[in-house]
């Protein structure tokens, strides 16, 4: 088996691109798969996450896309023919920009469509014509639905982090979206997990699938030191800031369950001295995008996000991962992790375990197959003393800009405290009023006039602001 990409039958323009990516040795999921897929098999592969799953499928699809290649201005010349699906926009976005960097020295055209943006520019692009669309399902049925994009002459079809995209949320679109496609194509899926189910329902898509597994399904990296964390929930975000101390940590992802708990997290974290930033499903598509940017760029530290960030994020050098919430659906621990340790670099994976979490750590213990061991995490013991981030550490007191200027001022004499005025009438206790006093209102009698019925109900006394009247003047004024 053939461990260079300089051994395999690529295109001199695609090994160029390679090359300029620093790419020499393939991993072994994109040594198994790529021969594979070249054939125009259907492949079902799974790897741990961070091994190169994009570049197995991306490279031997543009070779065999290299026979339509063309300077073409004309779109017809350029038709959908290949579609790679994918669960998260950001996913679709970071796979994107690795198509193109692979193709970038090709004539062969690619663009990506996903929800949250707005759909001229995206129709724009499929408009000139593309051979390869990267889309998340929702956005390509709208773009289906306006006739954007058609694809009758499609020839692949790859299904990336195929799991979460036969789910049962998404095999809806999915099958809509196959509705649409030609039946003699190739189908690739590829993902970190395969359950049974999974297998059972990949089956009725694949004709004849070639199954790769370079790892034990469900496996996670060697790369990663797990470590699970018995907390409180008051206390998980002093574990997080102690853990951070302790070990140096500058940069960490932490996932929570909701997406309430992630911007409430957040907050408390940027309070505690940190440059955090949150990504969940209720913010603006350009919101999450620039949050992922700044936290590549190092400006942010800790990026607080749901598990939209947990599947297929490539970002480099991440050293640590924190679960503050286990999450309910054990195959997405997996994916968490996974976005430490790749690439063969070693990684942090921290669980925060609280005591109603025992049924959940139980079945992330049975999907990988190893046992679980919480521990215990001594934290400061006064809730006050805030833990500094990394690389901001107090500057000492005599550096301090207002004490230096007032520390040779005397202490000023304590002020006698000031007496209130007070009324003595509120000092009096309380004397109910007696019997025998009557209102203001009831003073004066008012006389029953003559011609009122005797049997008649009499009318209920009302307070009043007036001077009552008596009924020998009413009379007197009628005559």
């Amino acid at each position: 088996m053939t461990s260079s990409f300089s051994q395999l039958s690529l295109a001199p323009t695609l090994l160029q691109a390679v090359a300029e990516m620093g790419y020499e040795h393939m991993t072994p999921i994109q040594a198994q798969a790529i021969p594979v897929v070249l054939t125009g098999q259907d492949v079902m592969g799974a790897a741990q996450t961070g091994t190169g799953k994009t570049a197995a499928f991306s490279l031997p699809l543009l070779q065999r896309l290299m026979r339509h290649e063309n300077s073409s201005a004309s779109p017809a010349r350029h038709p959908v023919r290949a579609l790679v699906l994918l669960p998260t926009r950001e996913l679709a976005d970071q796979v994107a920009q690795q198509i193109a960097q692979y193709a970038k020295h090709t004539k062969l055209r690619s663009t990506v469509v996903f929800g949250g943006m707005d759909m001229k520019p995206q129709t724009i692009e499929l408009k000139k014509g593309v051979e390869v669309l990267v889309a998340t399902p929702g956005r390509l049925l709208d773009h289906i639905e306006a006739k954007n994009a058609i694809l009758h002459q499609v020839e692949y079809v790859v299904l990336d982090e195929a799991d979460r995209m036969l789910d049962i949320g998404f095999l809806p679109d999915l099958q809509r979206i196959l509705s649409h496609l030609p039946k003699e194509r190739t189908t690739l899926l590829f993902s970190a997990t395969f359950s049974t189910e999974i297998k059972r329902l990949a089956a009725s898509y694949l004709q004849n699938p070639v199954t790769i597994e370079v790892a034990r399904p469900n496996a996670t990296a060697n790369t990663v030191e797990q470590r699970f964390y018995s907390a409180h929930d008051d206390d998980k975000r002093r574990a997080i800031c102690t853990v951070l101390q302790e070990r140096g940590i500058r940069q960490a992802f932490i996932f929570s369950n909701s997406k309430l708990g992630c911007a409430r997290l957040t907050r408390a974290l940027e309070r505690d001295g940190y440059k955090a930033a949150a990504l969940h499903g209720d913010k603006s598509q350009d919101e999450r995008l620039k949050a992922l940017e700044a936290f590549k760029q190092g400006a942010v530290d800790l990026l607080v996000c749901t598990d939209v960030a947990a599947r297929g994020l490539d970002i480099k050098d991440v050293p640590a991962v924190f679960n503050y919430d286990v999450p309910f659906n054990a195959e997405d621990y997996v994916h968490r992790i996974g976005r430490t340790g790749r690439a063969g670099a070693s990684g942090l994976a921290v669980t925060l375990v609280a005591a109603s979490d025992s049924k959940l750590v139980a079945d992330i213990e049975k999907l990988i197959k190893s046992k679980i061991t919480v521990e215990s995490l001594a934290l400061p013991q006064s809730r006050s003393s805030r833990l500094r981030p990394v690389g901001h550490e107090a500057a000492p007191a005599a550096s301090s800009g207002y004490e230096s200027r007032h520390s040779a001022r005397p202490a000023r004499a304590a002020r006698p405290a000031r007496m209130a005025s007070r009324d003595p009438f509120f000092d009096q206790p309380y004397q109910p009023p007696s019997q025998s006093q009557t209102a203001s209102w009831d003073s004066h009698s008012v006389a029953t006039p003559a011609s009122v019925a005797r049997l008649s109900k009499p009318k209920r006394k009302l307070p009043a602001l007036f001077q009552p009247i008596s009924a020998e003047a009413v009379v007197s004024s009628d005559s």
